[in-house]
């Protein structure tokens, strides 16, 4: 199933979902929201979205070494505390079946962000490990520029 299939079998709800998957993502900013995809995406093992969340990540300015150290965050110097607090609870919470500790990645989390961050950060990894799931499930492989569109055009449909 494509992406304009995903649309066309459940518009409402998909209108809905790609809605709120950009206020959630717009809640941060943005290199934050997008390093948090790319590593979410990384675990997950989602082409689409790993293909996707870097070409964003660079047209917006994001370092190459940045994007190619991110799945070895722990042991590069390029990221910030506020970062590194993100990935781990990032990596905590798309990890949680394989019953990792959460004490320190919410210590963490909790030196480096406000409350209502620690929500918006929550429900951003809920977000992108969501369409992870949908992207993988369905074999979805898309042109990121096709997606953009897409998202684009049930935002717009949304409103109207």
């Amino acid at each position: 199933m494509n992406a304009n299939e995903l649309f066309a079998a459940a518009p409402e709800l998909m209108k809905k979902w790609t809605a709120t998957s950009l206020a959630v993502a717009s809640s941060l900013e943005s290199p934050l929201v997008l390093l948090v995809e790319i590593r979410a995406s990384q675990i997950n093992g989602c082409a689409n979205c790993i293909n996707m969340h870097t070409r964003e990540a660079r047209d917006k300015g994001e370092t190459e070494q940045r994007i190619y150290l991110l799945s070895a965050w722990r042991e590069a110097p390029c990221y910030t505390d506020r970062e590194r607090a993100a990935l781990g609870w990032t990596e905590a919470l798309t990890r949680l079946s394989e019953g990792h500790a959460l004490d320190d990645a919410r210590d963490a989390l909790k030196s480096q962000f406000t409350e209502p961050e620690q929500v918006k950060l929550t429900l951003m990894i809920n977000v992108i490990n969501g369409w992870n799931r949908i992207a993988v499930g369905f074999r979805q492989f898309v042109d990121p520029a096709e997606a953009k569109a897409a998202a684009a055009r049930a935002i717009e449909k949304a409103a109207a």
